[in-house]
């Protein structure tokens, strides 16, 4: 049962260690922020059922939700920022990795359209893998204003924040609060990232092959 995690599931600084983890995987994507939150909602489904279906103190799903969302925006704006006022060295470091020089095109025109398809490109990115380190840097780096950026990174927050945590919770409320629940979880979790990173690629796909023909 994932009440063996310890004093941490339990603990309210479970929601600190989340929020940190969240912030940095924008820098360093290999950080495990997905599979923390869905543990902690797993627990949290675990916490409810013992309680009789009501839920305990710790973790709150709500406050893990609003946790996790407030942590994705928040990481999201210091990478912009930092791409921002990143200046030459930026700019080279792009140009060097065709997949931010891809993105930056992509964004050009996906952010300056305030609906559409072309914004939900910033919340399907979210869930790649990297995605939000490709958007966020690349929006920076392209100098999109604020107001563009801000209301599209907010949705992707809330998005990735309300599926995880969904995941876990009601996968634990029906499978049981087991470690074989959370892993089921994250495999739907790196599912949807892998669905989304699809989608992210195929325009440029097609263009490419547009461009060769």
């Amino acid at each position: 049962m994932l009440e063996s995690l310890g004093s941490l599931t339990g603990s309210p600084w479970i929601y600190a260690v989340i929020a940190v983890s969240i912030v940095l995987d924008v820098f360093l994507p290999v950080l495990p922020s997905g599979v923390l939150l869905i543990t902690a909602a797993t627990a949290a489904a675990g916490s409810a059922t013992a309680a009789g279906n009501v839920p305990h103190a710790v973790p709150d799903i709500l406050v893990l939700t609003l946790c996790a969302a407030t942590a994705s925006v928040l990481g999201d704006m210091v990478a912009y920022r930092l791409a921002w006022r990143g200046g030459d060295w930026l700019d080279r470091a792009i140009a060097r990795s065709r997949r931010l020089t891809r993105a930056q095109e992509r964004l050009g025109e996906a952010l300056a359209r305030a609906g559409g398809a072309h914004g939900v490109l910033v919340i399907v990115a979210r869930f790649a893998p990297a995605g939000r380190s490709v958007v966020s840097l690349g929006a920076g780096a392209a100098r999109r204003r604020i107001g563009e950026f801000l209301p599209w990174s907010v949705l992707a927050g809330l998005a990735w924040a309300g599926y995880s945590v969904a995941l876990g919770y009601f996968g634990g409320q029906w499978l049981g609060a087991t470690w074989l629940t959370t892993g089921i979880s994250v495999g739907a979790l790196f599912i949807a990232g892998a669905g989304a990173a699809y989608v992210v690629r195929r325009p440029v796909a097609a263009r490419e092959r547009e461009a060769g023909t």
